[in-house]
């Protein structure tokens, strides 16, 4: 783990997974600069929201800024560890017209920061990927060495930051490690994301949209356990290694509903929808270099974390008073 106290810097520190992990590392003393452009991509409020615990810290600073404009020499001066989770994510937004926006956000704002690197010396940088980089995988559960095949343009995008962070790394010698995540959910998950989406659906008594048969099976990982894996990735002797963090089993769309469903108490009506081009059929993670590497281990449950972002989303929607709280 990161000695402390030290300076750090999460890029994407407004998000899902960037506050948490900004919690984690004021929890354990670390002086944590977060970076974050606010992007319209859902509402600012909710972000704002995200980022009550850290603001209220006196270790933590935010810069409000696009990576591609920021003053990044002094942004970085003085940190030891840089988290990149900031990018665009969605899979099925990707196509058409807002590609652009995609690489802007995940292939420029990262060779910006990999530029800024070049001159700035960091003990580490963590690189945030994407499962979406595997796309239909060979095989499964999916290692690392399999030959990345995306489907959509959003993994297209992933990998190419991902490529570039290498390439800087062989060039220039910048310390970095990937971590490709595997749908990763819990509280302040995304808005747009499926386990925010059923459980509106279910309070506001609609029907739930499944793309497809709902047999198609994803691999789940709770939001603490992707941040173990992060904080750790860190400082373990990992540099130049792509390393997978997934849940530990794969799950099918409907089973997830079926939890759902015995949680919350509210039977679920389903409305079947075509499925979705660029959503692979299934996802599933290869975790023993991450065991080995990390020393790290999934340690939530699907049914424990669901219930955890259960209560969290009636917290959030006390307009809902029919859905029972306990």
């Amino acid at each position: 783990m990161l000695s402390a106290p030290t300076r750090v810097v999460v890029t994407g520190a407004a998000g899902f997974i960037g506050s948490h992990l900004c919690e984690r590392l004021l929890l354990a003393g670390h002086e944590v600069v977060g970076i974050d452009s606010f992007s319209d991509y859902y509402e600012r409020e909710r972000k704002e929201q995200n980022l009550g615990v850290a603001r209220a810290h006196d270790n933590f600073t935010l810069e409000e800024t696009d990576l591609v404009e920021a003053d990044l020499k002094r942004i970085l001066n003085g940190a030891t560890v840089v988290f990149h989770l900031a990018g665009q994510p969605g899979v099925r937004p990707s196509w058409g017209g807002h590609f652009d926006r995609y690489v802007h956000d995940n292939i420029v704002a990262t060779q910006r920061l990999l530029e800024s690197l070049r001159d700035t010396h960091v003990d580490r940088l963590v690189f945030a990927s994407s499962s979406s980089v595997y796309g239909d995988a060979e095989m499964f559960p999916t290692k690392e060495t399999a030959l990345p095949r995306p489907v959509s343009p959003y993994g297209m995008t992933k990998l190419a930051a991902e490529h570039l962070t290498f390439v800087y790394m062989r060039n220039f010698g910048i310390p970095a490690i990937s971590l490709r995540y595997f749908t990763v959910y819990g509280p302040r998950q995304r808005p747009d994301m499926a386990f925010c989406r059923f459980m509106e659906a279910l309070v506001e008594e609609q029907e739930i949209e499944v793309f497809g048969d709902g047999e198609q099976t994803r691999e789940f990982t709770y939001v603490s356990d992707a941040v173990d894996g992060t904080v750790k990735a860190a400082s373990a002797d990992v540099v130049g290694h792509i390393i997978n963090l997934g849940g530990g089993s794969r799950v099918t769309v409907n089973r997830v509903l079926d939890t759902l469903e015995d949680i919350s108490r509210i039977k679920v009506r389903r409305r079947q929808l075509p499925a979705a081009p660029g959503d692979p059929r299934h996802t599933g993670a290869s975790i023993n270099l991450a065991r080995e590497k990390l020393g790290w281990e999934p340690r939530v449950s699907l049914r424990e974390g669901l219930a955890k972002q259960w209560e969290w989303f009636l917290a959030m929607s006390p307009e809902s008073p029919r859905v029972s709280r306990t």
